[in-house]
């Protein structure tokens, strides 16, 4: 079956995948689940990720309509990110995730 004959169903799998599936993008997400946080808290909730990584990973949630930020103007200028009501729907998702890997993740392949 070709991309274009697939079922609307792998098309909006291979959609979320390819939206969710980068490097750390589950970490950053799971970082925000518990609300608004605070550029460096996250930071430091998904080390060892360079700077350069997550503010390119936040452009792109925030870009999909996942991750919102929030500035505060401030005396030093202070930035956080919350989850939009899309990035809030995932959540259910994350945690289904995390139960099923809890689960398999150390399983030996079986054939």
């Amino acid at each position: 079956m070709s991309l274009e004959e697939e079922s609307p169903v792998c098309r909006h799998y291979r959609v979320a995948a390819d939206m969710l599936g980068k490097r750390w993008t589950p970490q950053i997400l799971r970082g925000l689940l518990s609300g608004v946080t605070r550029y460096t808290d996250l930071k430091e909730g998904v080390a060892p990720i360079s700077d350069a990584l997550l503010s390119d990973r936040l452009k792109e949630l925030e870009s999909l309509g996942i991750v919102r930020r929030e500035v505060t103007p401030s005396t030093p200028v202070r930035i956080a990110y919350g989850l939009t009501a899309k990035g809030e729907d995932l959540a259910g998702v994350i945690g289904e995730l995390a139960e099923w890997a809890e689960r398999w993740a150390e399983e030996p392949a079986t054939r």
